[in-house]
Protein backbone atom coordinates (compact mmCIF):
# COMPACT_ATOMS: atom_id res chain seq x y z
CA UNK A 1 0.00 0.00 0.00
CA UNK A 2 1.72 3.50 -0.98
CA UNK A 3 1.41 6.36 1.19
CA UNK A 4 -0.98 8.42 -0.21
CA UNK A 5 -3.33 5.16 0.26
CA UNK A 6 -2.74 5.38 4.12
CA UNK A 7 -2.47 8.75 4.74
CA UNK A 8 -6.26 8.90 3.28
CA UNK A 9 -7.59 6.07 5.87
CA UNK A 10 -6.68 7.15 9.34
CA UNK A 11 -10.61 7.23 10.82
CA UNK A 12 -11.64 4.27 8.74
CA UNK A 13 -9.05 2.47 10.20
CA UNK A 14 -10.19 3.62 13.52
CA UNK A 15 -13.64 3.15 12.86
CA UNK A 16 -13.42 -0.78 12.04
CA UNK A 17 -13.41 -1.20 15.08
CA UNK A 18 -16.69 -0.76 15.60
CA UNK A 19 -17.09 -3.86 13.48
CA UNK A 20 -17.66 -7.09 15.50
CA UNK A 21 -15.09 -9.01 13.71
CA UNK A 22 -12.84 -7.24 14.23
CA UNK A 23 -13.04 -7.13 18.30
CA UNK A 24 -14.27 -10.27 18.82
CA UNK A 25 -13.11 -12.16 16.38
CA UNK A 26 -9.32 -10.64 15.05
CA UNK A 27 -8.69 -8.41 18.16
CA UNK A 28 -9.67 -11.36 20.43
CA UNK A 29 -7.42 -13.88 18.98
CA UNK A 30 -4.78 -11.80 18.57
CA UNK A 31 -4.70 -10.90 22.34
CA UNK A 32 -5.68 -14.67 23.34
CA UNK A 33 -2.45 -15.69 21.26
CA UNK A 34 -0.40 -12.79 22.79
CA UNK A 35 -1.09 -13.61 26.38
CA UNK A 36 0.07 -11.34 29.59
CA UNK A 37 2.28 -8.73 28.37
CA UNK A 38 2.37 -6.92 31.92
CA UNK A 39 5.73 -5.69 31.90
CA UNK A 40 6.90 -5.90 28.75
CA UNK A 41 8.29 -4.23 25.69
CA UNK A 42 5.91 -3.94 22.23
CA UNK A 43 6.55 -2.90 18.96
CA UNK A 44 4.00 -2.39 16.83
CA UNK A 45 4.43 -2.95 12.96
CA UNK A 46 2.38 -0.28 11.23
CA UNK A 47 0.51 0.73 13.84
CA UNK A 48 -2.30 2.84 11.50
CA UNK A 49 -3.90 4.61 14.07
CA UNK A 50 -2.93 3.19 17.30
CA UNK A 51 -5.62 0.76 18.13
CA UNK A 52 -3.46 -1.90 18.73
CA UNK A 53 -1.09 -0.22 20.75
CA UNK A 54 -3.41 1.44 23.17
CA UNK A 55 -4.70 -1.71 24.04
CA UNK A 56 -1.53 -3.08 24.56
CA UNK A 57 -0.43 -0.37 26.87
CA UNK A 58 -3.74 -1.01 28.67
CA UNK A 59 -3.00 -4.34 29.02
CA UNK A 60 0.08 -3.29 30.92
CA UNK A 61 2.94 -3.70 28.47
CA UNK A 62 5.49 -1.70 30.27
CA UNK A 63 6.70 -0.05 26.65
CA UNK A 64 4.76 0.17 23.15
CA UNK A 65 6.46 1.93 20.32
CA UNK A 66 4.05 2.50 17.22
CA UNK A 67 6.06 2.35 13.81
CA UNK A 68 4.28 3.40 10.68
CA UNK A 69 5.22 4.93 7.30
CA UNK A 70 2.25 7.25 7.18
CA UNK A 71 2.40 10.50 8.28
CA UNK A 72 -1.48 11.08 8.61
CA UNK A 73 -1.96 7.93 10.33
CA UNK A 74 0.72 8.52 12.47
CA UNK A 75 -0.66 12.29 13.11
CA UNK A 76 -4.14 10.49 14.36
CA UNK A 77 -2.50 8.36 16.68
CA UNK A 78 -0.66 11.16 18.27
CA UNK A 79 -3.56 13.68 18.44
CA UNK A 80 -5.08 10.28 20.51
CA UNK A 81 -1.43 10.23 22.95
CA UNK A 82 -1.55 13.67 23.10
CA UNK A 83 -5.24 13.26 24.86
CA UNK A 84 -4.61 9.82 27.10
CA UNK A 85 -1.49 10.27 27.66
CA UNK A 86 -0.56 6.79 27.85
CA UNK A 87 3.22 6.85 27.00
CA UNK A 88 3.30 5.21 23.50
CA UNK A 89 6.27 6.17 21.61
CA UNK A 90 4.99 7.07 17.40
CA UNK A 91 8.21 7.07 15.13
CA UNK A 92 8.22 7.11 11.47
CA UNK A 93 11.40 4.66 10.90
CA UNK A 94 11.88 1.53 12.65
CA UNK A 95 14.22 1.61 15.97
CA UNK A 96 16.86 -0.56 14.17
CA UNK A 97 19.27 1.41 16.24
CA UNK A 98 18.22 -0.56 19.33
CA UNK A 99 18.35 -4.25 18.30
CA UNK A 100 16.93 -6.98 20.67
CA UNK A 101 15.56 -4.42 22.93
CA UNK A 102 11.45 -5.28 22.03
CA UNK A 103 9.90 -9.10 23.60
CA UNK A 104 7.12 -9.22 21.34
CA UNK A 105 6.18 -7.16 17.85
CA UNK A 106 3.05 -7.33 16.30
CA UNK A 107 1.69 -7.04 12.25
CA UNK A 108 -1.17 -6.43 11.64
CA UNK A 109 -1.90 -6.22 8.12
CA UNK A 110 1.52 -5.45 6.95
CA UNK A 111 2.84 -7.64 4.86
CA UNK A 112 0.42 -7.81 2.24
CA UNK A 113 1.84 -4.07 1.42
CA UNK A 114 4.88 -5.61 0.40
CA UNK A 115 5.55 -5.35 -3.31
CA UNK A 116 8.44 -7.82 -3.59
CA UNK A 117 9.73 -10.21 -2.20
CA UNK A 118 13.04 -8.00 -0.66
CA UNK A 119 10.45 -5.39 0.84
CA UNK A 120 8.31 -8.95 2.40
CA UNK A 121 11.90 -9.80 3.66
CA UNK A 122 12.81 -5.70 4.98
CA UNK A 123 9.37 -5.54 6.98
CA UNK A 124 10.17 -9.53 8.50
CA UNK A 125 13.05 -8.33 9.70
CA UNK A 126 12.43 -5.27 11.69
CA UNK A 127 10.84 -7.39 13.73
CA UNK A 128 13.62 -9.94 13.67
CA UNK A 129 16.16 -7.63 14.32
CA UNK A 130 14.41 -5.71 16.96
CA UNK A 131 13.27 -8.79 19.00
CA UNK A 132 15.39 -10.17 21.51
CA UNK A 133 16.02 -13.90 20.84
CA UNK A 134 13.20 -15.79 21.32
CA UNK A 135 10.77 -13.07 21.19
CA UNK A 136 7.05 -13.52 19.67
CA UNK A 137 6.12 -12.00 16.29
CA UNK A 138 3.05 -12.15 15.24
CA UNK A 139 1.45 -11.36 12.02
CA UNK A 140 -1.81 -10.94 9.90
CA UNK A 141 -1.16 -11.42 5.67
CA UNK A 142 -3.79 -11.86 3.58
CA UNK A 143 -4.84 -16.01 4.17
CA UNK A 144 -3.09 -17.65 1.21
CA UNK A 145 -6.30 -19.88 1.05
CA UNK A 146 -8.82 -17.05 0.91
CA UNK A 147 -12.22 -17.58 -0.69
CA UNK A 148 -12.35 -15.91 -4.10
CA UNK A 149 -16.07 -15.05 -4.30
CA UNK A 150 -16.07 -10.77 -3.55
CA UNK A 151 -19.65 -11.42 -1.80
CA UNK A 152 -18.31 -14.04 0.66
CA UNK A 153 -17.18 -11.41 3.14
CA UNK A 154 -19.67 -8.80 2.74
CA UNK A 155 -21.15 -10.02 6.28
CA UNK A 156 -17.94 -8.34 7.64
CA UNK A 157 -17.85 -5.12 5.96
CA UNK A 158 -15.55 -6.17 3.10
CA UNK A 159 -15.06 -7.37 -0.24
CA UNK A 160 -12.10 -8.86 -1.39
CA UNK A 161 -10.85 -9.19 -5.46
CA UNK A 162 -8.61 -11.16 -7.02
CA UNK A 163 -7.52 -8.23 -10.31
CA UNK A 164 -4.84 -10.59 -11.33
CA UNK A 165 -4.24 -14.89 -11.32
CA UNK A 166 -3.01 -15.44 -7.85
CA UNK A 167 1.19 -15.72 -7.68
CA UNK A 168 3.32 -13.79 -5.02
CA UNK A 169 3.18 -10.23 -5.00
CA UNK A 170 -0.16 -10.10 -7.47
CA UNK A 171 -2.77 -7.72 -6.50
CA UNK A 172 -6.41 -8.09 -4.41
CA UNK A 173 -8.55 -5.33 -4.23
CA UNK A 174 -9.70 -4.65 -0.27
CA UNK A 175 -12.88 -2.83 -0.36
CA UNK A 176 -14.51 -1.82 2.64
CA UNK A 177 -18.25 -1.39 2.97
CA UNK A 178 -19.61 -0.58 6.25
CA UNK A 179 -21.08 2.86 7.63
CA UNK A 180 -20.60 5.33 5.64
CA UNK A 181 -17.32 4.28 3.89
CA UNK A 182 -16.76 2.66 0.32
CA UNK A 183 -13.02 2.96 0.46
CA UNK A 184 -10.74 0.52 -1.72
CA UNK A 185 -6.94 -0.55 -1.41
CA UNK A 186 -4.62 -2.77 -3.24
CA UNK A 187 -2.88 -5.85 -1.28
CA UNK A 188 -0.63 -7.80 -2.34
CA UNK A 189 -0.95 -11.54 -2.26
CA UNK A 190 1.87 -13.92 -0.73
CA UNK A 191 1.86 -17.91 -0.60
CA UNK A 192 2.33 -19.45 2.87
CA UNK A 193 5.73 -20.92 1.29
CA UNK A 194 6.69 -17.66 0.40
CA UNK A 195 5.89 -16.20 3.44
CA UNK A 196 7.59 -18.49 5.71
CA UNK A 197 10.56 -18.53 3.57
CA UNK A 198 10.99 -14.46 4.24
CA UNK A 199 10.05 -15.09 8.24
CA UNK A 200 12.65 -17.98 8.13
CA UNK A 201 15.36 -15.24 6.29
CA UNK A 202 14.23 -13.10 8.65
CA UNK A 203 15.50 -14.84 12.18
CA UNK A 204 12.33 -16.66 12.98
CA UNK A 205 11.51 -20.33 13.42
CA UNK A 206 8.84 -22.48 14.86
CA UNK A 207 6.56 -20.73 12.69
CA UNK A 208 2.42 -21.35 13.38
CA UNK A 209 -0.64 -20.61 11.84
CA UNK A 210 -2.99 -20.52 14.99
CA UNK A 211 -7.27 -20.26 13.81
CA UNK A 212 -8.90 -17.71 15.04
CA UNK A 213 -11.56 -17.82 17.95
CA UNK A 214 -14.63 -15.57 18.88
CA UNK A 215 -15.51 -14.46 22.37
CA UNK A 216 -17.86 -15.43 23.79
CA UNK A 217 -19.59 -11.96 23.49
CA UNK A 218 -19.20 -12.34 19.97
CA UNK A 219 -21.01 -15.78 20.30
CA UNK A 220 -23.91 -14.31 22.37
CA UNK A 221 -24.43 -11.00 20.78
CA UNK A 222 -24.11 -12.77 16.67
CA UNK A 223 -24.44 -16.58 16.79
CA UNK A 224 -22.40 -19.09 16.06
CA UNK A 225 -23.73 -19.53 12.18
CA UNK A 226 -22.88 -15.78 11.85
CA UNK A 227 -18.75 -16.31 12.39
CA UNK A 228 -18.83 -19.96 10.66
CA UNK A 229 -18.13 -18.28 7.16
CA UNK A 230 -15.01 -16.52 8.48
CA UNK A 231 -13.87 -19.17 10.52
CA UNK A 232 -14.01 -21.51 7.95
CA UNK A 233 -12.17 -19.42 5.48
CA UNK A 234 -10.92 -15.97 6.60
CA UNK A 235 -9.71 -13.28 4.85
CA UNK A 236 -6.36 -12.72 6.68
CA UNK A 237 -4.17 -15.56 8.31
CA UNK A 238 -2.36 -15.51 11.42
CA UNK A 239 1.31 -16.40 11.92
CA UNK A 240 3.05 -16.72 15.75
CA UNK A 241 6.53 -17.36 15.37
CA UNK A 242 9.62 -16.85 17.57
CA UNK A 243 12.92 -15.42 16.44
CA UNK A 244 15.79 -18.12 16.64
Amino acid sequence: MSRSQFDELPQVYEDMFDLDWRVQLEMHSVLSLIGDVTGKSVLDIGCGSGVYSRRLNELGADRVVGFDASEQMLAHASRIEETKRQGIEYVDEPPLSDPGSFDLAIGVYVLPYAENYSELVDLCSIAGRTLRPGGRFLTLPINPDYDPRAEYYTPYGLRMLDTEPRADASRVRLELRFGRYQEDVIARYWTRPTLERALHAAGFDSIDWPPYRVSAQGISDRGEQYWRPYLDCPHAALIDCRKS
